[in-house]
């Protein structure tokens, strides 16, 4: 049997089947499932975000006629709240149908090459390969390929590929890569690649680690603007929250502050260090002054919730539902 057939053999009989993505060949829920799944554990999809959010949008044409408050909203916890803004931005690109062809789907926001694959493979059965993180390990492990280029892992994952099978053989990859091929001790012997894999007697070398730098601390004032018992809020513009609603955020500290805590956060790239303040009076524009009951229908970012419960916990304003 060669490397194609046994990993063909080895999704049979030890795939995750009961995934419910790989129980449908709707390209929507497919392509929901791969925009979810970047980033993110599949058991924290599956348990709080993946059947919810489909719940309110059934159809990507749903997504497509919905305002992008509704859909942030349904993404509120899920956390990298770009890939929500280009879902929407697809949706309404297409009018809700997806196209079949890759080159045309990676040409759709926040679709890239893998995902464009991926969303082929698994609605069409195209046989092409995809190349997510997990698959660039395995490529590198069985290859000994010690750096991560994508032209040649491309080439690699094109030459690996089970064309009778494209379906099987990603999902078999993926599967491998999450449970077997893991990036600290790897079940080697478990693996249908095993006995032509030029790096498994030394797995944990290929890719070489690269060295994460220390993300940096930012240090700022999350101002809590109170006005006839309700709170003043923005809605975000920058990049990084766009569209979700919050607190103003400052970095000098208003002299007439009362400090009622301090919240922290960890993005990719950056911890945020918050002092939180509360003021009866201010000078900062808000977008609007909400009750806490209408603050419960705005999406707001994890940190921003952490500032609500911190009001709360303080006596501020009513506990959140």
């Amino acid at each position: 049997m060669n490397v194609k057939e046994a990993i063909y053999e080895w999704y049979i009989k030890n795939g995750r089947h009961d995934l419910p993505w790989r129980q449908t060949d709707d390209a929507y829920k497919i392509y929901l499932s791969e925009i979810m799944l970047q980033q993110t554990q599949v058991k924290t999809v599956l348990e709080r975000f993946y059947f919810p959010f489909l719940e309110r949008f059934p159809t990507l044409k749903n997504v497509a006629v919905a305002p992008l408050d509704d859909v942030l909203k349904m993404w509120e916890g899920l956390g990298y709240y770009t890939r929500a803004k280009n879902l929407h931005h697809t949706a309404i690109t297409c009018n809700g149908i997806l196209p079949k062809r890759p080159e045309e789907l990676g040409g759709l926001k926040g679709i890239g090459k893998s995902t464009a694959h991926a969303i082929c493979a698994f609605a069409y059965h195209q046989p092409l390969p995809i190349l997510d993180a997990n698959v660039k390990r395995i490529l590198c492990r069985y290859y000994a390929l010690q750096t991560k280029d994508e032209k040649i892992l491309w080439e690699k994952a094109w030459k690996l590929l089970n064309t009778q099978h494209p379906y099987e053989h990603n999902q078999a990859m993926m599967d491998i890569g999450s449970l077997i091929c893991t990036p600290k001790n790897p079940h080697c012997l478990e693996c249908p690649l095993h006995i032509s894999c030029k790096g498994k007697e030394e797995p944990e070398r290929y890719p070489l680690k690269v060295k994460k730098a220390s993300i940096p601390t930012k240090q700022r004032f999350a101002l809590v603007i109170m006005q006839e018992g309700k709170l003043g809020l923005i809605q975000r513009k920058e990049k990084l929250l766009h569209g979700l609603w919050g607190f103003v955020q400052v970095d000098v500290c208003p002299s007439n502050a009362n400090y009622l805590g301090r919240v922290s956060h960890t993005y990719s790239h950056f911890k945020l260090e918050l002092d939180v303040l509360i003021l009866n009076e201010s000078t900062e524009k808000v977008d609007g002054y909400f009750t806490n009951e209408e603050i419960t229908q705005l999406a707001l970012s994890t940190v921003d919730k952490k500032i609500l419960a911190l009001c709360s916990m303080m006596g501020n304003i009513p506990p959140t539902s």
